[in-house]
């Protein structure tokens, strides 16, 4: 992941009717968003294709029952309190910014079109998009296209229970961190996590490193984090391949100069509890053939929906916690609108 630092409802309508038309908007041609900042015009809504080479991996063959087994979840009526957000024609999400405007992914304020969805239970931002790829594979695969792949996985499946989802892209055009954060913000969801897959690793590891970021201010998303480490470490786990890590990996924090999050996506959806995920490195072989598969980006999906079933129906306190070592070298650039290209609306 290059994740950028930059930055910083209407009438309530039944879930079903907002996923089929989230879904239906988004067959139209919308394309993904990236944690980064310029736009690319919108393409399509396949899922990550799976051209990675084959690498010495051994996988269960059989989904892992390590991890809990998750609640039975009652999801809270969603806050209508607004200001929510538009679905275009063509299914970008749109957050209202004032009264009759939205904000396009580029940051642009037009007015506002498309279908009104004034809040949400969870809101998925997938990391990337457009001509901001993200990290990428040694045999090319995409940090963006396996980003949009696991969250459309996880909407599907949280619908499945009865929750309102939204992504903040629904395919691939660029979005910015600005954007992505209103999204959140102006939907009041219980839960606001960010998916991305990690690159340039500190060295070889015996457990997967996978690593889950909080608010440096917020107990719940400190929580959140713990879980989504918990989920993913036991979903992981039984696959046995070379792993990477960072030597602080778990969940943890990034301070900014200031003592504030460093990543623009916790920092400017402060009051809504976020998470950012890093579930595995793409950039290591094994891990990218890994996440060529439909099947263990599958297994990456059911785990965040644990940790997300866990977060909002039990007082789990999740796990992993570890102190960050500093860093000084910068996440990435973009996130920004510098060079960003709104998609068709």
């Amino acid at each position: 992941m290059t994740t950028s630092t930059t930055a910083g409802s209407s009438t309530p309508r039944p879930h079903r009717l907002l996923g089929a038309v989230l879904a239906s908007l988004a067959a139209l041609g919308a394309a993904g968003c990236g944690s980064s900042g310029a736009a690319a015009p919108a393409t399509s809504t396949t899922a990550a294709p799976v051209t990675a080479a084959a690498t010495a991996t051994t996988a269960p063959s059989t989904t892992s029952t390590t991890a809990p087994r998750a609640p039975a979840v009652t999801w809270p009526a969603v806050d209508a309190a607004g200001p929510g957000v538009f679905v275009s024609p063509t299914g970008v999400v749109l957050p209202v910014v004032v009264s009759g405007e939205v904000d396009t992914p580029c940051s642009n304020t037009v007015a506002a079109r498309g279908t009104p969805v004034a809040g949400a239970n969870v809101v998925i931002d997938p990391g990337h998009g457009g001509n901001e790829p993200g990290a990428v594979g040694p045999t090319g695969l995409l940090e963006k296209d396996v980003n949009l792949a696991v969250a459309q996985d996880v909407r599907n499946l949280l619908e499945a229970q009865g929750a309102s989802v939204v992504l903040t892209r629904t395919g691939d055009y660029n979005t910015t961190i600005k954007t992505r954060a209103e999204i959140a913000v102006a939907l009041h969801p219980q839960v606001f996590l960010s998916i991305h897959h990690n690159a340039e690793p500190d060295g070889p590891s015996d457990v997967p490193g996978n690593e889950s970021y909080y608010q440096i201010a917020s107990a719940d998303s400190k929580r959140l984090a713990g879980l989504v480490w918990e989920e993913i470490t036991a979903a992981f786990r039984p696959y046995h391949v070379a792993w990477v890590a960072d030597t602080d990996h778990g969940a943890k924090y990034r301070p900014s100069a200031n003592g504030g999050d460093y990543y623009g996506i916790l920092r400017r959806a402060a009051g809504v509890t976020t998470v950012l995920s890093e579930a595995a490195f793409i950039t290591n072989p094994p891990e990218e053939h890994l996440l060529a598969d439909p099947a263990f980006r599958h297994v990456e999906a059911e785990a965040l929906v644990r940790a997300i079933d866990r977060y909002v129906s039990t007082n789990d306190p999740g796990s992993g916690f570890v102190e960050p070592y500093p860093r000084t070298e910068p996440a990435g650039g973009g996130g920004g609108p510098e060079g960003c290209t709104d998609p068709p609306l």
